[in-house]
Formats: C-alpha cells, sequence, structure tokens
C-alpha cells in the first residue's frame, strides 16, 4: 500500500533559510548524516548544500540520500515574468540533474513570511484581480517548462502569502491547467491558517504531487496570533514541528494518503530553532511516529 511513497526530510531544521543564524554552527554533512541515520532516503535542499550536481551526489549517495526537491520563489506579481522564468530554469536543471521530479514553487510577490514587522494573522497579502492573472499566466509557462524535463511544478500554499487559505487554493486549483499546475500539501500552513487537511487532501487528491509534514504547537500560534508576531518570530518560538509532537492527528491524515493513489514523497518539514529542538532527536522521533501507521 506505500510501496510508491518513500520519506524525506527537510534540512531546514538544521540550519533557517530564512534565518541562517538558526543552527548556522551545523554543517552540511552533519545535517544529512543525521537524516541518513534517523532513517529517511531523501533531503531537499538547503543554503548550505553544494549547487554543483556531480559534487551534491558525491555526498548524498554514499548515504543513500536522493534528492525529493528544492523550493523556489516565484515573483510572477511583482517583476517581469522574463525574471523568474530565467530562476527558474537554472534551478529546473539543477534539479533535472539531480533526480526530482517535482519542482516546488511559491509566489512571493507581496508576500510577509520574511518580514520582521508584518503581523501573520493580520497583514496577508490578498491578491488583486491583475495579480491574479499575472500569477495563473505565469504558473502555466512555467509548468510547460517544466514539463520539458518531464517534471512537474507544485505550488506550495504558504502562511503569509497570497495562497494560503481554502479559498486561495480554491481559485488557484480551478483556473489552472491540471496537467500544467500540481499541488504541494501541507499539513503544518493548513492547520495554522485554519484549514481542514483532511477536506484539501480529499478535495485535490488528483493534483497533489508532494507532501510537507510538519506538527503545530497550538499554544505558540494562538500567541504569534494574539501577540501580532511575524512568521519568523512563529518559527523561532517553535510554533511547528515534528508530526506526532503537536496538535495534529496524522493517523487518520496518513491512512488518507496511504490508501490514495498518491505516488511521491512525504517530507518532515518542521523549521525551529535547532539550539532548542535537536535535528536529529526530532527527525528520528517523526520517522519512528510515522512508521507505527504504516
Amino acid at each position: 500500500m506505500t510501496r510508491n511513497i518513500r520519506y524525506a526530510c527537510a534540512p531546514i531544521a538544521w540550519t533557517n533559510d530564512d534565518m541562517p543564524e538558526l543552527g548556522s554552527s551545523n554543517s552540511f554533512e552533519q545535517c544529512i548524516s543525521e537524516m541518513a541515520l534517523a532513517g529517511y532516503e531523501g533531503t531537499e535542499i538547503g543554503n548550505k548544500y553544494p549547487r554543483e550536481p556531480e559534487v551534491l551526489k558525491s555526498y548524498l549517495e554514499p548515504r543513500g540520500l536522493s534528492v525529493a526537491s528544492a523550493w523556489i520563489s516565484l515573483y510572477l506579481t511583482s517583476k517581469p515574468y522574463e525574471v523568474t522564468e530565467a530562476a527558474f530554469i537554472k534551478h529546473r536543471d539543477f534539479l533535472c540533474e539531480m533526480g526530482a521530479k517535482v519542482i516546488v514553487v511559491s509566489e512571493q510577490g507581496n508576500s510577509i513570511q520574511g518580514s520582521l514587522d508584518k503581523a501573520l494573522f493580520k497583514d496577508k497579502p490578498i491578491f488583486n484581480d491583475k495579480e491574479w492573472r499575472l500569477l495563473i499566466a505565469g504558473l502555466e509557462k512555467l509548468g510547460k517548462l517544466a514539463q520539458e524535463k518531464d517534471m512537474e511544478i507544485v505550488y506550495h500554499h504558504h502562511m503569509g502569502t497570497g495562497i494560503q487559505t481554502t479559498e486561495e487554493i480554491d481559485k488557484l486549483m480551478e483556473q489552472t491547467n491540471k496537467d500544467n499546475v500540481s499541488l504541494l500539501f501541507d499539513t503544518g500552513h493548513l492547520v495554522v491558517s485554519g484549514e481542514n487537511p483532511i477536506e484539501i487532501f480529499n478535495k485535490y487528491e488528483d493534483r497533489i504531487k508532494h507532501i510537507h509534514f510538519k506538527d503545530v504547537r497550538q499554544e505558540v500560534k494562538e500567541a504569534v496570533d494574539t501577540g501580532n508576531q511575524c512568521f519568523l518570530d512563529g518559527v523561532r518560538k517553535g510554533m511547528f514541528t515534528v508530526p506526532g509532537d503537536g496538535a495534529i492527528d496524522f493517523e487518520p491524515i496518513l491512512n488518507l494518503i496511504y490508501q490514495s493513489s498518491y505516488s511521491g514523497w512525504i517530507v518532515v518539514e518542521a523549521e525551529q530553532d535547532p539550539a532548542i529542538a535537536n535535528p536529529f532527536i526530532y527527525a528520528k522521533k517523526a520517522k519512528e511516529y510515522m512508521s507505527q501507521f504504516q
């Protein structure tokens, strides 16, 4: 039932991409060695990873790790399309060389996810009609560019961006061609936003081509909301954690995935301060938690 599902870990638990001071002393080799030791088959790409495919393979292959995917920020609503396309093609070709089949994309025009002076729950951007048109048209083009390499783009709905809520995900899915634009299913971002992960999975099972698992510490999320704090405050204070350590019941979610036609990666991606939450211990805890439902 789970033969086409593989488990990966994101390096953001070792060194944070948005706040490099979190885990700055943790080396790339420590990160990938501990992922492998915790029982994962794959990794996403972090800011300390070599970007030369043969060099990166020389580190990953001895540890039995493959590249699941990597994130690229899109600026389709805020910059000329050509700017995003050039960066996308370079990113696509790198991931293709590494054997990845999906490309994680997220629109960062007007995003507040990296803004220290924006309240996560009150300052979220809302796309206007023009921005929606630019986003949809750009995604269709990028999806076709991915297909040139037999790859797919998976859109990452994300806190603090214009595609976060169920309504926004619905609109994105309705207005894009399923052959060009697929969906990334992220439990943590759905729950923090107040959405229902099971509802989203059931609705878009045929569009979901990549999965991120993170759990949520509800008390931290509520403090970020009531205190008008930013997204990065939430990360630093531990709003996210690994499956089995927070408020989300993953058993029904995992059962749904296992019983579906989903084929691909489940990536544990729980960014928090590694000085507080030892990345290896938490990665191992997540793998052991998920294994009991297989």
